[in-house]
């Protein structure tokens, strides 16, 4: 409980029973108030009103104003009748004073007035009496009540004067020791409440900053110095390019690369903002415009390419985000950037000299592989001679690999086209039967041969897709080629074509093995095959077909469940003939 609430608990409880005590005690004192006034005003008025009357009864016979005075006073006691019996009284009083009047010398009379003053009298003090005891009673239960109200309060102040000082002076002493061991360089000292009230939030705090203080202590600044010259020395000689920045965008550091490739020197960059530096630089604006715009998570690594060492190189960039969690502390703080140029040159050269090794391999392997196509030809027809069942089979086997030999060629050919950018995609819009008829009979034969049924389900009134037909046909091939090979024997394999919201959605489904979960995101890479399988490809058909569909626009990709077959869709822009 926080120390705010326990205050305004038990002071307030304290106040609430000290005005609950107040007011039993006034209550109670009200009541022998009335009680009192009861007394005073009917009885003890009556009793002066009758000893009155006795007197004024005494002093007749030599007084003549004596029986007004009676007279008076037994008109105050007729409008004072307040007990049981005491009206009958009053009246026996004022017949008997009636005939006096009448007859003065009467001593009976005088008796009889006597008598009945003394009964009023009697009546009257009968009834102080039990409004005496009536009072005492009342007094008696204000004690008991008054008293059982002040104990409690006496209770509850001496629980809050036991507990309610050591609450807060307690904490305070050990919090004051403990700043006493922290002035005294004892940076280890920790203090620990139990409690989860300000305290608590007081000793977390504090023991943050002993923590600070003692990494601080532990922390020479020589040795800092030593450390960053390391770092520094470090970034230096670095053969990267390496720019800091911190939180506020400004400049902590610039490696000599960053400086050469740049045109900079060290002061026009250090300790300046970023942004203002680029106003004046090309090469800086380029590599920080991605510092101020949201990050896009599906975004491939940018490559630069830049004028360095003599030559034009090429870069990738990434940007770093330095993020710490200060001792003591649970949040991470950003405090800055790092902007690192990799300088792939080598590699982009490497992988052009691949490129062009691939090309050149391919296309030279075409021209061999044609005549040794057409030297089969030669050889199955019979003009040139008959072959035996042995030689058959040889030639059917030569055919097979010089055909798988001839596709190798054509995806390593598509392949380095895509790499160098040469390949040419005509968009134009397209009718989709021709595309898909054309991709059905060229896998028929080999769909024929494993007895596996090619069902082709088309919407009817297709609109026209924006595409390049022959790539679109070449990827549709592929992937119902990939079907058949990995379908089982009598199985069917189902293409589908139909209107996707303002797409055309393809799709190739087959009842084969399927594919494993982990490799779902990976079979469009290029040469990546399914480990395990030994079915024939290079690996490099989905990638191609990827590469394909996105040049056009649009979007490819696979749902499989193990073990159920899988399914390739890719969806194509709807296009109109002009």
């Amino acid at each position: 409980m926080k120390i705010k609430t326990k205050l305004t608990f038990g002071v307030g409880l304290l106040f609430l029973m000290i005005l609950a005590l107040s007011a039993i005690s006034g209550w109670y004192v009200y009541g022998l108030k009335k009680d009192t006034n009861n007394i005073l005003v009917a009885n003890y008025n009556t009793l002066q009103y009758s000893r009155n009357m006795l007197l004024a009864l005494e002093r007749m016979p030599e007084d003549t104003t004596a029986i007004d005075s009676f007279g008076h006073n037994l008109a105050k006691q007729q409008q004072n009748v307040t007990e049981t019996g005491e009206k009958g009284a009053t009246e026996m009083v004022e017949r008997h004073f009636s005939l006096l009047r009448e007859n003065p010398e009467d001593s009976a009379l005088i008796s009889s007035i006597r008598k009945d003053i003394t009964e009023l009298m009697r009546l009257n003090m009968e009834a102080i009496e039990r409004k005496s005891d009536i009072a005492d009673e009342t007094a008696q239960k204000a004690i008991v009540i008054i008293s059982l109200a002040g104990t409690l309060c006496f209770l509850v102040a001496f629980v809050l004067l036991v507990n309610l000082p050591s609450n807060i002076a307690n904490p305070i002493r050990e919090l004051t020791e403990s700043i006493k061991e922290i002035a005294g360089q004892n940076y280890r000292k920790r203090i620990h409440f139990k409690s989860g009230n300000e305290f608590g939030d007081l000793a977390n705090s504090f023991n943050t900053m002993a923590e600070k203080l003692e990494e601080y202590s532990e922390s020479k600044l020589e040795k800092i110095l030593k450390s960053k010259k390391r770092i520094e020395t470090l970034i230096d000689n670095m053969d990267d390019p390496v720019i800091g920045i911190d939180e506020n965008k400004i400049v902590l550091f610039a490696n000599e690369e960053a400086l050469s490739i740049s045109g900079l020197k060290k002061e026009e960059i250090i300790g300046g903002k970023i942004q203002d530096i680029a106003v004046t630089n090309d090469l800086i604006r380029d590599i920080i415009k991605d510092i101020f715009r949201p990050v896009d998570i599906d975004k491939k690594t940018e490559q630069l390419k830049i004028y360095a060492d003599g030559k034009e190189s090429y870069f990738e960039k990434e940007i770093i985000d330095i993020n710490i969690v200060p001792t003591g502390e649970l949040k991470s703080e950003f405090i800055g950037q790092v902007i690192l140029l990799r300088n792939i040159t080598q590699f982009k050269e490497l992988d052009m000299a691949k490129t062009n090794f691939m090309g050149t391999v391919s296309h030279e392997f075409k021209t061999p592989i044609s005549s040794i196509q057409m030297g089969l030809q030669l050889l199955e027809n019979e003009k040139t001679g008959l072959l035996n069942t042995e030689q058959k089979n040889l030639l059917h086997g030569i055919k097979e690999d010089t055909e798988r030999l001839l596709n190798i060629t054509g995806e390593l050919l598509n392949v380095t086209q895509l790499e160098s950018g040469t390949i040419q995609i005509k968009m134009i819009p397209s009718t989709v039967e021709p595309m898909t008829t054309y991709a059905v009979n060229a896998n028929k034969s080999n769909a024929e041969q494993r007895n596996i049924n090619l069902n082709v389900h088309t919407e009817p009134d297709l609109p026209n897709v924006m595409a390049d037909s022959e790539k679109t046909a070449w990827v549709l091939t592929n992937l119902i080629s990939n079907a058949i090979r990995y379908s089982y024997e009598n199985a069917s394999v189902e293409i589908q074509v139909k209107k996707y919201e303002n797409k055309v959605l393809f799709s190739v489904i087959d009842t084969g093995q399927g594919i494993q979960t982990q490799y779902l995101t990976k079979i469009f890479n290029r040469y990546f095959r399914i480990p395990g399988t030994k079915k024939e490809g290079t690996g490099l058909g989905l990638s191609i077909s990827k590469e394909f569909i996105e040049a056009q626009g649009g979007k490819i990709w696979v749902e499989s469940e193990y073990g159920a077959g899988s399914t390739f869709y890719f969806t194509l822009s709807i296009g109109k003939i002009h």
